[in-house]
């Protein structure tokens, strides 16, 4: 229990505890949800209240902090736990504490590099019966190695960020010849992103086993993508134009430890996979996710249904010796299960289009509209019966930008 008041249904336990970066009266400053609060740990570390002053904490990301590794990670956790369940503690700590709605969040670390995944059987069978319909939907590929494309780290932006059309070469099947504008088939992707601490060297290679030494949390992630830009240019190469313009993250990186209680067995593989991908204790996560379009609930994707799991994309990540940076993000991939209303993109709950998406009030979608919101949640079951969140992942479609004058 805590001394500090938690609202039900609040995403922020004491068995949380997640990390993120905010901007208030005093600039910006690194610290720990906790309800409706913020634990500003700057102070924590300025009034000397952690056992080992820990100056990663005063910086302006959690860069510096993530890079100091799990031991440090957990100690620091542990403290911050004792801090705010001792009551002993309270009036030391509790002028720390600031409203979360009285501030603003910030991108919690500076994005080093961004892969983004492939990893949900459902949603690559989905995808390529609708990209290529007289074609098997999987590649002979998809079950022997985690399929990826490498993005663009400069356009990962915090919640709350607008997201502004993308405008880009498309080209219908009908059409002669390709047209450049703004895309008519804007989509989201509804994805968990997993946040690299420790670096690597160039040429090292990182165990399935090793992957908790090295990712310090979780966040959601919502990989924007224009549709029918990625449909006109992900051929032979795959996708560019279509994703780069902007891949938004929840403000918050929750910890392994506070998921601890959400671990399940992992998903069964055939044909099982090579040596360098085996996880001699596979596991998942069940995180039940949730898709809001513009306040209608329109899809519940279960995280805990992907093919392949996070250790084994950290391992292929690397498995050509490619280093890790601090900071690096690699998502998932759009989170899809087996029912309609489980699919975790636009592209597929409308099945290309053509079956509209009704929201409440009777308006229909099939792609997304300027001025049109979309927030995706998650939660988990936290140790002691509580429920893990991730805070709300927000973005707003704006106008395409005029074009460039001749």
């Amino acid at each position: 229990m805590t001394w500090v008041p938690v609202p039900d249904g609040s995403d922020f336990p004491v068995t949380n505890l997640p990390f993120g970066v905010f901007r208030g009266p005093n600039g910006r400053r690194i610290g720990v949800a906790i309800g409706a609060h913020i634990l500003d740990l700057a102070g924590v570390v300025e009034r000397g209240l952690l056992d080992e002053p820990t100056q990663a904490l005063r910086t302006t990301t959690l860069n510096d902090f993530m890079a100091s590794g799990r031991p440090q990670w957990t100690r620091v956790r542990e403290r911050v736990s004792r801090l705010l369940t001792d009551e002993s503690c309270r009036g030391n700590v509790e002028p720390l504490l600031v409203r979360q709605d009285a501030v603003r969040m910030c991108l919690p670390f500076a994005v080093a590099d961004y892969v983004d995944f492939y990893s949900s059987k459902d949603h690559a069978t989905n995808v390529g019966q609708i990209f290529r319909p007289d074609a098997p939907a999987l590649l002979p590929n998809w079950t022997h190695l985690p399929v990826g494309y490498h993005g663009r780290a400069g356009t990962v932006v915090v919640s709350g960020t607008d997201i502004v059309r993308p405008c880009g070469q498309r080209k219908a099947p009908a059409d002669e010849a390709p047209t450049y504008g703004p895309s008519r088939r804007l989509d989201i992707e509804a994805e968990v992103g997993f946040v690299v601490g420790v670096p690597t060297q160039l040429g090292d290679r990182v165990s399935t086993v090793d992957f908790a030494d090295h990712v310090f949390g979780v966040v959601l992630v919502n990989d924007w993508s224009a549709r029918d830009i990625q449909a006109w240019e992900y051929v032979p190469l795959g996708p560019f134009l279509g994703k780069s313009f902007a891949t938004s993250v929840s403000p918050w990186v929750v910890p392994l430890e506070a998921l601890a209680g959400a671990r399940v067995a992992g998903p069964v593989q055939d044909p099982a996979p090579l040596a360098y991908l085996v996880d001699d204790d596979p596991w998942a996560l069940d995180l039940a996710m949730e898709v809001d379009w513009n306040g209608t609930v329109v899809s519940r994707p279960p995280f805990a249904s992907m093919y392949w799991t996070p250790g084994q994309q950290l391992a292929h990540l690397t498995g050509n010796g490619a280093s890790l940076r601090t900071g690096d993000l690699y998502a998932s991939g759009t989170v899809s299960g087996p029912e309609r209303e489980q699919r975790g993109s636009f592209l597929e709950l409308s099945w290309g289009g053509t079956e509209p998406v009704t929201l409440d009030g009777g308006v229909t979608r099939t792609f997304l509209e300027d001025g049109d919101t979309v927030t995706l949640r998650a939660t988990a079951p936290g140790l002691d019966g509580t429920r893990i969140g991730f805070g709300a992942l927000t973005g707003k479609v704006t106008a395409a930008r005029p074009p460039i004058a001749s």
